[in-house]
Parts: structure tokens; C-alpha cells; sequence
């Protein structure tokens, strides 16, 4: 048993594994138009031990301590962009719910008042925001009237996750006024994450992947996702325990794109 607990992970990154939300066109314009397009990044890495959830903060410290992620990650990004640096002393791992195999979660949005008939926004007023809409504000403000139309469970699945980070978009977000193109892009982005499989019997589609949101910290302080403290800083662990593979899935808030090949 001591050995099990002393036991460390191996990584090799797969740069051949390509990810479709970061190729289509469609997605990729809406990315650009939310201001995170070149600031959103998906990778895919091999490990080389059995994965066990109990474990996650051992596996995520071993993750932004090796040698082949850090390398990865520094060649994807201009100076300036938030990588694990040094020497990661500690990961903030938090379990993230990954069930959903339908999008019907948002079913409730459409019927609450939140959308008009042709799915448009409804508008409302914001002190700050001249623009604001009651989505927003349902994803935001927990005393929104409509801000558990989606239930407590629900919104915190990661598909709900997902959805909201993309609503919310990056610093110069250009905001849609509709609600298919957030949608959409959900919905492939998701498919393009989570690994899936059927029981041969039953013929239901269930999720295998473990999903974790990482916070990665220095000897200074949190180093990644970014040092501020912004919910637009985010990262993922998402693993796959059966084909031993992770994907680092983030987003780096702010000014400007990023090249990533």
C-alpha cells in the first residue's frame, strides 16, 4: 500500500491528437469573436500508471511537474502566458460532476423567460454592462430569479461548466444576441472532451471520463492558470483511465491571441 501512494506518473504528449472545436471553422470564428481563440487550448498526453480518482493530486502534481508538459506547454505560448513555472509545489484539484450524454440539461432555459420565442436574449438592466441579458445574469448572479431554472446539481456538471465559460467569453468579448451559436459550440466542444462508452447489453452510453479543475502554485503563490484570480483563468484535467489518456483543457484571460498550432 505504501508503494501505491509513493507512486509517480510519466507523461509523453500526443501532438498528433487534433481536437475538431480548434479546426472548424464555425467554432473557431465564434472563439475569435468571443475574444478566445488562440487563448483556448486543449492538449492530449499519455501516462503510464493506472489512474484512481483518490489519487488526483498526486497524478496533477506529477502532471505540472513533468518535464514533457511544462515543454509543451511553454512552446505553445508567446512570453507572457501563464505556464507552470519552475517548480510546482502543490495542485489544487477539485472534482468536477461529468454525467450528461445529452444536452436536455438546458432544456429549462428555453421555457423560463431567459429567451424569446426566436431564441434572442431577453435584455435587462446592469449599473455596468449597458448591453446585459437575463443569461448572463442567470449564470452569474445568484439573485437572478431564474438563476436555479437549471438546478443546483445540474449547474455544476461540466457540461453547464463549459456552457458558461463560453457565455461569458474572453476580455473584448463580442456577445451574441442569440443563443444556438453558445449551444452549438458546447455541445462539439464537449463531444470533442469526453470519452464515452456502450454497454453491450443495455446499449446506454455512459461517460468514462474523470473531470478535474486544477489550480497549480509556486513557492510565490498560483502560478497556473494565471496568477489572477479570474474565473475566465481556468484549466482542466480531463483523464481517460481506460486508454490512459489526459487532456489539459484551458483558457488564459486577457488581451491579444496566442499562437497555437
Amino acid at each position: 500500500m505504501d508503494g501505491e501512494f509513493e507512486q509517480t506518473f510519466s507523461f509523453t504528449h500526443l501532438p498528433s491528437k487534433k481536437f475538431s472545436f480548434l479546426e472548424d471553422k464555425n467554432t473557431y470564428t465564434l472563439l475569435m469573436k468571443w475574444s478566445m481563440f488562440g487563448r483556448i487550448s486543449a492538449q492530449t498526453f499519455t501516462f503510464d500508471r493506472d489512474f484512481r480518482p483518490y489519487n488526483s493530486e498526486k497524478f496533477a502534481l506529477c502532471f505540472f511537474q513533468s518535464p514533457q508538459v511544462v515543454s509543451s506547454l511553454s512552446t505553445k505560448v508567446n512570453t507572457g502566458a501563464p505556464v507552470p513555472l519552475d517548480r510546482p509545489v502543490r495542485v489544487e484539484v477539485e472534482q468536477v460532476p461529468c454525467t450528461r450524454v445529452s444536452m436536455d440539461l438546458f432544456d429549462p432555459i428555453y421555457t423560463c423567460g431567459i429567451l424569446r420565442p426566436s431564441g434572442h436574449m431577453v435584455k435587462c438592466f446592469h449599473d455596468v454592462f449597458p448591453d446585459y441579458d437575463e443569461l448572463r445574469q442567470m449564470l452569474q448572479d445568484e439573485e437572478s430569479q431564474h438563476y436555479y431554472v437549471v438546478g443546483r446539481e445540474a449547474r455544476e456538471e461540466f457540461l453547464f461548466v463549459l456552457f458558461k465559460h463560453l457565455c461569458l467569453g474572453g476580455e473584448l468579448c463580442q456577445y451574441d444576441d442569440v443563443i444556438d451559436p453558445y449551444m452549438n459550440a458546447t455541445k462539439r466542444i464537449y463531444k470533442d472532451l469526453i470519452s464515452v462508452q456502450k454497454d453491450p447489453d443495455t446499449r446506454k452510453i455512459s461517460i468514462i471520463s474523470t473531470v478535474f479543475k486544477v489550480r497549480v502554485y509556486d513557492e510565490s503563490g498560483r502560478c497556473y492558470p494565471g496568477r489572477r484570480d479570474e474565473e475566465q483563468n481556468f484549466a482542466y484535467l480531463i483523464v481517460n483511465p481506460v486508454s490512459h489518456h489526459v487532456t489539459l483543457f484551458s483558457h488564459s484571460y486577457g488581451v491579444g491571441t496566442f499562437e497555437f498550432p
